[in-house]
């Protein structure tokens, strides 16, 4: 797939977490199909930043540092997920101990450290992750509202606080907003758009968007499909770079006709984004059934048993121009 998909100059990535790398067949699999790997887990705050800064030892890079090193090892980039989010916080941040005042300058910190250790190893970044409802509004979070890091009430100033100390601290990396439910155009793809073309505007260093695209077989239907080229495209118009940042296809059973189907919308995914100039990556979360969030949904490329599903062939045909 890595090589079908840089004629295109697309990147192909996917979530990983570093315990499976002792697996051989996942090993082998991760760097002769794909040219891109994010980590799964390991950077979130609590997992990199699990003890606060008064600590001797507040950060735990052993994770991330593992997979750097396997992506140089076999000529990957490295995609960094994610430096502010609502979930897989800390209790020494969540705790309610900290005042705005406290949590701005502990999430600078924690940006400025996590950013500045891999300037040049992570090409890109989803700086904020989640930070919308469905209906458009902002999520309420410990970043946001309670108590905030000062921006209460002031809209998604707080994304752009982070997206400023994030290209302060690393004025290469490509920074990114990320979502799920935004692949359509809706309210919160609209609240997104309406975002971005306010920091386009007034030079904010939002360099893209990603779209998770966790989805299911509803997804692939004309009107869903068409709703999604054309949202793609609207953000493709503000100058930003469009990235697929977790696609899974969720599945009820694994059927022969199941799997049938969910090959064709990753196919349809995978040919709309090729035929989008400014899509950079597709990725998918994780590859093997083994180890999916998804635990029985059947929703990657490879089963349990590192077997190719119909949905490979699928991915791959797009990129061969077939």
């Amino acid at each position: 797939m890595r090589d079908a998909a840089a004629r295109h100059r697309i990147l192909i990535g996917t979530a990983v977490e570093p315990s499976y790398l002792a697996e051989p067949e996942y090993a082998k699999i991760l760097s002769d199909e794909f040219s891109m790997l994010e980590p799964e887990n390991n950077l979130k705050f609590g997992q990199v930043h699990p003890r606060p800064d008064t600590d001797p030892n507040p950060y735990d890079f052993s994770g991330p540092d593992a997979l750097v090193a396997f992506a140089q090892a076999h000529k990957m980039k490295m995609r960094g997920h994610t430096l502010v989010w609502h979930n897989q916080q800390p209790r020494w941040v969540t705790g309610g101990g900290l005042t705005p005042d406290q949590l701005n300058k502990a999430l600078q910190s924690h940006i400025k450290t996590v950013v500045g250790r891999y300037a040049g190893k992570i090409f890109a970044w989803d700086v904020v992750n989640e930070a919308f409802n469905d209906d458009g509004s902002m999520r309420h979070t410990v970043w946001y509202d309670r108590p905030g890091i000062g921006f209460a009430d002031q809209g998604a100033a707080y994304i752009e606080q982070a997206l400023r100390w994030a290209r302060a601290t690393d004025r290469r990396a490509k920074l990114f907003v990320n979502d799920y439910g935004a692949e359509t155009i809706g309210k919160k793809s609209d609240a997104i758009y309406a975002m971005a073309k306010d920091f386009r505007k007034r030079r904010v260093p939002l360099d893209g968007i990603g779209f998770q695209l966790h989805c299911d077989l509803s997804f692939d239907r004309p009107e869903a499909l068409d709703s999604f080229k054309a949202n793609l495209q609207r953000f493709a118009d503000l100058g930003l770079d469009i990235h697929i940042t977790e696609m899974d296809v969720r599945l009820r059973n694994n059927s022969p006709e199941s799997l049938d189907q969910q090959a064709k919308l990753y196919g349809d995914v995978v040919k709309i984004c090729g035929g989008q100039p400014r899509c950079k990556v597709i990725q998918i979360w994780g590859f093997t059934d083994k180890h999916s969030w998804l635990r029985n949904g059947h929703g990657l490329l490879w089963d349990e048993n590192y077997q190719k599903k119909p949905a490979y062939d699928a991915f791959l045909r797009p990129l061969l121009g077939k």
